[in-house]
Formats: C-alpha cells, structure tokens, sequence
C-alpha cells in the first residue's frame, strides 16, 4: 500500500496567503502541487496526477464547483478525492460541493490540525482502495492468462492430421470473459470443432465458459453426433445452474475423407460457409435453443461437403453486435458482405480480416462484447470418398 509520504497533495487557492498556509503545514508529511486557479488545476493534474485535491471555490475564471466536475470527467483524476476549503459556509454550498463530486467540506478559517487529519483520512482510504484494486487487476491478469491457456492456439497437429487451415482470435471486452472455441481430435476420421458464447461478461461468465468448455471436450472424444454432444452439454449445464447462467453453442464435425462437415446449433449466431468461387451463404437455417436452461433438449443436425479451398466461419455476437460512435450495429449483411470479400483468402487471412473490418466499422466506440471468430478451411489436398453434394 503507498506510503502517505509518498502522496501527492494538489493545492488550489487563488489566495497565496491560503497556500501558504496549506504547504507550510502540509510539507512535512506529504508531496505537494501548487494551483492558483482553475485553469492551473486542470493542467497540473494532467500532468501529475494528485491523491488527493484541496480546492478552494471562489475563484476568477473557473470556480471550484467547475474545477471538480472537470476533474470527475478526466480518467487520470475521476477518483482522486478532492476536499473543498471554502469560505461559503451555507448549506446549499456544502450540498453544490458533494453534488459536483466532492468527498469533504471544511469552511474557512480552518484549523491546520483539523485539516491534517482529514487529509490523512482521506490519503489512507484512497490507498486502501487502490491496493484493493491492483490486487483485483493482479488476479484478473492472472485469471485471464489461465483462460486463454484453454483455448488451442497452435493447430499444426490437427491441420496436418485432418488436412485443414485453422485460425482463432478471442478477445474479451474485459480481462476475461464468456467466448469460448476448441478443437478436438477425437479420432482418424472424426474432427470436431466448436465455439460458444456465455451469458454475460467478466469472472461469473469466465467461470461458466470453464465449466462449458471442459465438458465439451470430454464428450466430444465420447460421441460421434455433434447434436448429441450438444443434448449430452446441455443435460449437464442444466442440471446444477442456480445462476441460471446460458450458453450458445455451435458444435460440428469434420470428416476428412468424405470432407462431410456435420453441425449442430445450440441458439448460437449462423456460421457462414464460405464456397470456393461462389457467395457466402449461411450453413443452418435454424439457430435452435442455448444450453444450460432445462435438461432433455433435442438438437437438429445439418450436413454439408466442403470442397477444397471452402471455408466455414464461426464467430459470436461481440462480431455482429458491434456498434460504431453513430450506435450503428455491424449485423449480419454487413458480416455477409465481408465474407464475400475475403472469401479464398486463408484461414488466417479471414479471421484477422473480419477482426478488422468489426475494428474498422467499431472505431472509437468501446467494444461491447466478447469477439471470438475461428475459421476452419477445407485444403483439398487428400482425395475423398463418398459424393460431393450438399445436404442443408
């Protein structure tokens, strides 16, 4: 936890008299800055962020009530505590002050001992709270670096066993979140690909994706069907849910020498199947109902042959809900038309293109959800067994 001594104790007072006695009994104990009006303040907390404001009110230019709500809109300052020193001593004062975000009030003529102790008060509580708050962020890095360590990230094993490109991307809206995908060698013949989306964001969501995506490996290395696979996950999210937490989840399988791709969906965004030469077109035509509700849920299944060089797309909804600063939404037409643009690049290539076409349309806007996007592409280089047509 940071020493008090080490605080830095911002000073704002149009009065030099004021300030003088502020630094005078002040600077043995801790680090000051020193403002003699509004526009000073605002600059010096930019450039050294303070732990603590002394403000005076009455000032030229800005006043203190000004001061403060600036200083509540700027990042480096929105949780600094700032005290005001004042000589308004009204009721409607003291309120103007804790409206525009102020943590004390203390009237001139102030006694320095009285001043001291509050700001000791004030210097302790916020080092306190930041301590708390590393320690949070510490154990969220770390909880991060753990969640993504399930997830595959080399696929040389699978691609050259299976004679398929794959490429992944997950990023959280915040440190962890509820995305998930995997891919599962379960046999010589049988290759099984998923991606899911929890309900909610952060450490609840991250914790169900956990419990989701262990699952799904231990069944699909015991079932064939990827619409059994599902009804099995659901079973077993259901049965002990008291957050009533959900999870939509698109499973599918892969048969390299027939290159008949089998998918099942559980309520989850349509992948796009991605047709070497043609348009895109989706791969379901029904989204079905997501995971962890009730037990006994039955999944459809549709069939498809991939021929060489056809890609499927998976992704969540952090991709077709972003929204841009106009709260314009990206959407399926756009998601669509992005396909078509990509479409023959690799693996690798569509992923990271539609990463940054979603960046791209996002802008500034904050991303509102988790975005995992992976592609699996159909290399062709093996012959096949069976026919070639498609079963949607």
């Amino acid at each position: 936890m940071k020493k008090l001594s080490d605080c830095r104790v911002l000073l704002v007072d149009d009065a030099k008299a004021n300030l003088d006695i502020l630094v005078e009994g002040l600077k043995a104990d801790h680090k000051l800055s020193l403002a003699l009006n509004g526009e000073m303040a605002l600059q010096a907390a930019v450039r050294m962020p303070p732990d603590l404001v002394l403000l005076d009110i009455m000032m030229p230019g800005l006043d203190g009530y000004e001061v403060c709500r600036r200083l509540r809109q700027m990042p480096e300052t929105a949780e600094v505590p700032i005290m005001f020193l004042s000589s308004l001593e009204e009721v409607q004062n003291k309120t103007r002050g804790f409206e525009a975000g102020a943590n004390d009030y203390l009237t001139k003529p102030f006694d320095m001992l009285e001043v001291k102790a509050r700001v000791r008060s004030l210097l302790k509580a916020k080092a306190y709270s930041d301590a708390v708050k590393e320690q949070m962020a510490s154990e969220l890095r770390v909880a991060r670096e753990i969640q993504m360590g399930m997830l595959p990230h080399d696929f040389a094993a699978a691609e050259q066993a299976y004679d398929v490109s794959f490429a992944a991307v997950l990023e959280p809206a915040r440190e962890v979140g509820g995305d998930l995908y995997g891919v599962c060698a379960a046999g010589p013949e049988r290759l099984v690909v998923f991606l899911g989306d929890v309900s909610g964001k952060g450490i609840p969501a991250s914790m169900f994706m956990v419990r989701a995506i262990s699952l799904a490996r231990l069944l699909a290395r015991e079932i064939a069907e990827p619409e059994r696979i599902l009804a099995r996950l659901n079973d077993e999210l259901a049965a002990d849910n008291p957050s009533g937490m959900f999870v939509t989840f698109l499973c599918a399988m892969f048969d390299p020498q027939s290159r008949r791709l089998t998918l099942a969906n559980g309520g989850h965004c349509c992948p796009v199947i991605l047709p070497a030469g043609q348009p895109p077109r989706w791969a379901v035509e029904r989204l079905g109902t997501a995971l962890g509700f009730e037990p006994g849920i039955e999944f459809e299944r549709t069939e498809v042959t991939l021929q060489p060089g056809d890609a499927l797309l998976l992704y969540t909804d952090g991709v077709t809900e972003a929204f841009n600063p106009a709260d314009e939404c990206y959407g399926d037409d756009r998601l669509l038309a992005a396909a078509a643009d990509l479409a023959g690049q690799s693996a690798a290539g569509i992923t990271s293109g539609l990463l940054r076409q979603v960046r791209a349309f996002a802008g500034t806007a904050p991303q509102s959800d988790d975005i995992a996007i992976l592609t699996l592409k159909a290399n062709g280089s093996r012959p096949t067994a069976g026919p070639q047509e498609n079963h949607p």
